[in-house]
């Protein structure tokens, strides 16, 4: 309640002089916007293992958002956030898929509340509670509602085809929580009264000091079918990370074939997860991380088909035996990973994946398709499948009914059995 009263006196406080000016106050709140979405999602996990129980879970909600229209420049947003399991939850949590919502009946939320200052395609700067999109550190919005990041926020693009970000955070809200914690998804659950879930189970105790947020800056550069990205993180108390990858297509005609390569490497050896004995895998020690990876594929009208590669490679002596380090539960940017599948989650070894894209039926059909091997130290081996169908009718625009299964055969955390992940996802956006 603290951070919500102290942003919505700093909203207050900025809009108060323009009280005094009608006629600004109506063009403010005349150009604005409203916009959302509403979604309604069931989630089920059948476990192959006998001990394991099969787990599944129903949210009904959305976002709200509203923001203000251009001031010389400046304006204010707010998003509503809630998401609502009508009952269906049992009193059981090892029988709820708490990764859609957690355990209470509701969360309602201020999701975003923020101030900005923009100058279109040049400058960009906003302070508040905020969706924040980068590499290592995103929304991560597979769930009812996404995470957000309390901090300060700003993107520079001073010559065409360069953008440079950089950001300060200093709280985030998880995709379970009802407010902003100084703490990360390495952090027990109810820490702070946090109740975030899906969290990193490596040891850490209800003492542990919170968190000092992060501190990172990152470029982008695209010309001439060349993509360049290079970014720094620094989690403070947890880890350094620096991330780069390129990406280069050559169009020809209707054919673009591309190549693409990636590489992570993350340090520390002094922070939270060693002066705790922090374990992650059984292995705890400095974080000595290192990653790369290259994909190749092709794309043409409506389709792209690709093969993907990543290499995690082992550190004696290491958190995790030389585990990723990610506070906020990021791994899309491994061109080797899926829904289910990934090494972030699986530790040290290497992956490869072949995967699909289609677009059919005037783009009324979207189509997702992959198959992945991992061979890791601590998980074992293991086969994935990922299908992922989305329909958009166009009767209804906004409205898209989803549905994405991932299929896991031989994880050793499920005694060498079959894990399939079913999601439906149906969501109407205005």
């Amino acid at each position: 309640m603290r951070n919500r009263f102290l942003v919505c006196s700093a909203l207050g406080l900025t809009l108060l002089p323009l009280l005094g000016h009608a006629d600004t106050l109506a063009q403010i709140i005349r150009d604005g916007s409203v916009s959302g979405d509403l979604r309604s999602y069931y989630f089920s996990k059948l476990y192959g293992a006998p001990t394991k129980a099969n787990e599944d879970a129903y949210s009904l909600g959305g976002i709200l958002n509203a923001r203000t229209g251009s001031l010389d420049g400046f304006s204010a947003g707010v998003s509503f956030f809630t998401a609502n399991s009508l009952g269906t939850h049992g009193n059981d949590s090892k029988n709820v898929d708490t990764t859609l919502m957690g355990i209470a009946p509701s969360i309602n939320a201020l999701g975003q509340a923020y101030l900005q200052y923009e100058m279109p395609k040049r400058l960009l700067i906003r302070v508040g509670n905020q969706v924040i999109n980068t590499p290592w550190m995103g929304p991560r919005d597979s769930r009812m509602l996404p995470q957000t990041f309390q901090g300060v926020f700003a993107e520079l693009e001073p010559l065409p085809g360069l953008k440079i970000e950089g950001m300060r955070i200093f709280r985030w809200k998880s995709r379970t929580s009802d407010n902003y914690y100084r703490d990360n998804l390495y952090y027990p659950t109810n820490y702070d009264e946090d109740p975030l879930y899906g969290v990193k189970k490596v040891g850490l105790k209800a003492d542990t000091p919170a968190s000092n947020g992060t501190l990172a800056f990152g470029a982008q550069y695209s010309a001439m079918g060349a993509k360049l990205a290079a970014w720094y993180y620094n989690f403070y108390q947890f880890a350094n990370l620096f991330y780069g990858s390129a990406q280069y297509g050559l169009k020809m005609g209707g054919v673009t074939p591309y190549l693409a390569g990636q590489f992570l490497r993350e340090w520390e050896s002094n922070g939270i997860l060693q002066n705790y004995q922090a374990k992650l895998f059984g292995q705890e020690g400095t974080v000595n991380t290192t990653l790369w990876g290259l994909k190749a594929g092709v794309k043409v009208p409506h389709a792209n088909l690709f093969f993907a590669y990543n290499q995690l490679n082992p550190h004696i002596d290491s958190f995790g035996g030389g585990a990723i380090v990610s506070p906020y539960g990021n791994y899309t940017a491994m061109y080797a990973s899926f829904m289910t599948n990934n090494l972030l989650a699986f530790g040290p070894g290497h992956a490869w994946r072949l995967g699909a894209a289609l677009d059919a039926w005037q783009k009324q059909i979207r189509f997702l398709a992959g198959f992945a091997h991992f061979d890791t130290n601590y998980e074992g081996k293991t086969d994935g499948v990922y299908l992922d169908l989305t329909y958009f009718p166009v009767q209804v625009k906004g409205l898209s009914i989803r549905d994405r299964v991932a299929i896991d055969n031989g994880l050793a955390a499920y005694a060498g059995h079959s894990f399939i992940y079913n999601r439906l996802m149906l969501q109407y956006a205005f």
